[in-house]
């Protein structure tokens, strides 16, 4: 990988890893169509660590105040009933589903779910989840109102995306607005809900990387400049989606995601990418 397909790549992984359009897919997609060698499924989850540190800069009062929270409900248990105590109680059980997942089927991220037709056709289908999320809910309930249920629901849409094309927040923003949650809420859980997961594959797949032993895998130095610049429009994304969440619906999220996803099976039966 040269210093050109590490730039493009972080920069694609840090505007995608937060807007409802899978970054693991678009990380597989972009270099199809320009005809690089695939970065694999390691590379991608390194330099999510970019996107991470994106996130938690962010929300740094927040993590802050949440994790205050959290350690002094473990000496007082009467605290635990304190909306930043709970979110990191939540924030744990929501990250449990993920990591069992990604053991398991560990092979089968690594190879297969890196498919085309199969990124296509998640594409569309979450699409079309996050459509049918938009119609029906009923968007009054606000962060302070989450359950464990809801946790426990939106950890295990948050698994979906293990499967490239899924898309991790769109996975999850859909499970929140299935939940009655409104968008801003649903988005802000969904971020918090990232740093763990994106934390945990991040490291796990760090010596693989590094080491050289992942297939296309980067090295050292691709891998560095495509996570800073992953941390730049990460954060910026961020932001943006914040903002764009309280006076718009994600219909053109939607709409890109079906549209991209039908480009990606038709040139992929056409054999225009590979």
């Amino acid at each position: 990988m040269d210093l050109l397909q590490a730039i493009v790549l972080g920069i694609v992984q840090g505007l995608t890893e937060f807007l409802p359009i899978s970054s693991s897919g678009h990380l597989r997609i972009v270099p199809a169509f320009a005809g690089w060698d695939d970065p694999g499924a390691a590379f991608t989850a390194v330099i999510q660590l970019g996107t991470m540190a994106a996130v938690v800069l962010y929300f740094r009062d927040d993590l802050i105040r949440i994790a205050r929270a959290w350690l002094g409900s473990l000496r007082d248990p009467s605290l635990r009933s304190d909306l930043d105590a709970r979110l990191g109680w939540y924030l744990i059980l929501g990250t449990l589903p993920i990591v069992v997942f990604g053991v398991l089927f560990a092979d089968q991220i690594e190879n297969g779910a890196r498919d085309l037709y199969l990124i296509g056709t998640t594409l569309i289908l979450l699409g079309i989840v996050l459509l049918a999320a938009e119609k029906v809910s009923r968007r009054e309930r606000e962060l302070s109102a989450i359950t464990r249920r809801d946790a426990i629901v939106v950890g295990f849409a948050q698994a979906l995306a293990l499967i490239p094309g899924v898309s991790r927040s769109g996975a999850t923003i859909s499970a929140g607005l299935f939940l009655g949650m409104d968008r801003v809420s649903a988005a802000r859980f969904s971020f918090l809900l990232s740093i763990p997961a994106v934390v945990l594959s991040g490291v796990y797949e760090l010596k693989d990387v590094l080491g050289g032993s992942a297939e296309g895998a980067a090295g050292l130095g691709p891998t560095a400049v495509a996570t800073v610049f992953a941390f730049v429009s990460g954060y910026v994304s961020i932001a943006f989606l914040l903002r764009f969440l309280t006076t718009h619906t994600t219909a053109v999220f939607v709409a890109y995601r079906v549209a991209l996803g039908a480009v990606v099976l038709v040139l992929a039966a056409t054999g225009t990418i590979a």
